[in-house]
C-alpha cells in the first residue's frame, strides 16, 4: 500500500499535475478572505448586540428587497438556502420578536406572505447603515485584492 503525502482533498496525481499559481494570486485570495472575515466578525458583533442572529439579519435583507406585498416562505427558503421547514422556524422567531408579520396572499388564500413590521424596518435600517459603513472601510483591501486577481486571471 502506498503512502500519500498530498494535502487534504488532493491525490498525489493531482498534486503533480496541478498548475502552479503565482504568489500574487495567493496574496489576492488572502486579501479577499481577510476583508470578508473582518467584515463578518464586525457583522456578527453588531447583529448580536441588536439581539438577532446573522441568519435573521440576512432574512430581513431578503424580505426588504422582495416585492412590496411580501415574500412567500418557499421563496425566502430558496434565497436563504434553507429547507422550507427551516424558513418557517426562522419566520416564527422573527415574528415572535416583532420584526416581521405574516399576511394572507391576496392572489392565493392558501399562501402566506412575509413582510417587515415598522419595528423590523427600523432595525434593518440601523443595521444596514452600520454594515455599509463598515464594508466601505474594507473597500481598499478588497478592491486591491480583486484587482490583483483580475490581472492574474487575464494572464492565464
Amino acid at each position: 500500500m502506498q503512502s500519500k503525502t498530498a494535502s487534504i482533498g488532493e491525490t498525489t496525481a493531482e498534486t503533480a499535475s496541478a498548475p502552479t499559481l503565482e504568489n500574487n494570486v495567493y496574496e489576492g485570495l488572502a486579501g479577499v478572505r481577510l476583508a470578508m472575515r473582518r467584515f463578518l466578525a464586525f457583522s456578527e458583533s453588531v447583529v448580536t448586540a441588536a439581539g438577532i442572529t446573522s441568519q435573521q439579519y440576512q432574512a430581513l435583507l431578503v424580505i426588504k428587497v422582495s416585492p412590496p406585498q411580501g415574500i412567500m416562505i418557499r421563496d425566502l427558503a430558496q434565497q436563504m438556502l434553507l429547507q422550507p421547514n427551516g424558513a418557517v422556524q426562522l419566520v416564527d422567531r422573527l415574528a415572535n420578536a416583532g420584526l416581521v408579520e405574516r399576511l394572507q396572499s391576496p392572489e392565493d388564500k392558501r399562501s402566506v406572505l412575509v413582510t417587515l413590521t415598522p419595528h423590523g424596518a427600523r432595525l434593518l435600517e440601523h443595521l444596514a447603515t452600520d454594515h455599509l459603513r463598515e464594508m466601505l472601510t474594507h473597500e481598499p483591501l478588497l478592491a486591491e485584492s480583486l484587482t490583483r486577481l483580475r490581472r492574474m486571471s487575464k494572464r492565464r
